[in-house]
């Protein structure tokens, strides 16, 4: 059963007077460099290929001007694909007209921008219900829920104050609490921690991880920050120039690198904290090993747990059962960057 809320298939971005006749062109292989120099028009997104499943984390990341943020924009068409189909919980949005595209972007999605984007002549209260108020829901209503989501935020008792008595922070969770209290599926976050800082940024990530566990909202997050992604995507979409260089599970992609961009790409991120028991250990069972790790701990609680020693062999487990057995060995050599191709 397809469980994608969201699929993205031979999407092309061309900016320029002369889009569509690029399409060839780009489909056949020229530069984006070479189309620029040759016929002045800009290639933003080439032959992208994204399923984004149901209740799940997606996150998008590359550099600046890698396409990230004209990717997501095509979601809710601020930005209209120059060739290419867009399915949103089925529907084929180039095909829906202004109503029913006002209607998809009312009822289906909500976004979390990167400037907070909150009405400064407006209480943090009524930013939170904002998405009702503007479908027209009963105002009574619409404050119960928003004080429901500004609490599930942390930030209950703050409902009368105004945006600029607001830290960046707690600004942030009032984006966040008007996203959720829409009532959408989908929701939209384009660089949304980009702007804070270091400690406050965590705590947010923390807080839409949680969130998450009892949600299960699908999320498409843009970051130009690895480990901001390896933290919070089940599913890691890398671009560069426009193109996607490699996709899949962060744990893979950590581990197994496609080429030697995304080698590079990882290749300062410390592992041992963001690498899993579970992408190390084998299914084979410790033979009576009383040493048992999490199979979702990171390999640095793991390193803690053997004491050091590499001769360990843990027991991983997963709410209490037996799952797999973790060879400290093994962690030793998953430590080590492997090149594309490598073993």
């Amino acid at each position: 059963m397809d469980n994608n809320f969201v699929s993205i298939r031979g999407l092309y971005k061309i900016f320029g007077n002369r889009a569509a006749e690029m399409v060839p062109l780009a489909q056949g292989g020229m530069s984006k460099a070479d189309m620029l120099a040759t016929h002045g028009q800009v290639l933003g997104l080439r032959n992208i290929n994204v399923e984004i499943e149901k209740g799940k984390i997606t996150v998008i990341m590359g550099l600046s001007g890698s396409g990230k943020s004209t990717l997501i924009r095509h979601l809710n068409r601020l930005i209209d694909p120059t060739f290419g189909e867009i399915l949103v919980n089925g529907s084929d949005v180039m095909k829906l007209g202004k109503d029913d595209l006002r209607a998809l972007r009312r009822t289906q999605m909500s976004m979390v921008f990167q400037k907070f984007a909150l009405l400064p002549h407006e209480t943090v209260l009524q930013n939170a219900g904002m998405a009702r108020t503007v479908r027209g829901e009963d105002a009574a209503e619409t404050d119960k829920i928003a004080r429901k989501w500004l609490n599930r935020v942390g930030l209950g008792g703050s409902e009368d104050l105004y945006p600029n008595q607001l830290s960046g922070g707690m600004q942030q969770r009032v984006g966040l609490a008007r996203a959720l209290a829409s009532d959408s599926e989908l929701m939209l976050m384009d660089e949304a921690y980009s702007a804070l800082d270091p400690l406050i940024r965590s705590s947010m990530q923390d807080l839409l991880l949680e969130l998450q566990k009892d949600l299960k909202k699908t999320v498409v997050f843009i970051t130009h920050d690895l480990d901001e992604a390896l933290k919070i995507a089940d599913h890691l979409v890398i671009l560069k120039d426009g193109e996607i260089i490699q996709q899949g599970e962060p744990q893979g992609i950590l581990l197994h690198p496609a080429d030697p961009y995304i080698e590079d790409f990882v290749g300062d991120i410390n592992r041992a904290r963001v690498l899993r028991v579970r992408s190390v250990m084998t299914q084979v069972q410790a033979n009576g090993s009383d040493l048992k790790i999490d199979m979702d701990a990171t390999l640095e609680q793991a390193i803690l747990a053997a004491n050091g020693q590499a001769n360990v062999v843990l027991t991983a487990v997963q709410d209490g059962d037996v799952v797999g057995a973790l060879r400290m060995t093994d962690v030793l050599k998953a430590l080590v960057p492997r090149t594309p191709g490598g073993v």
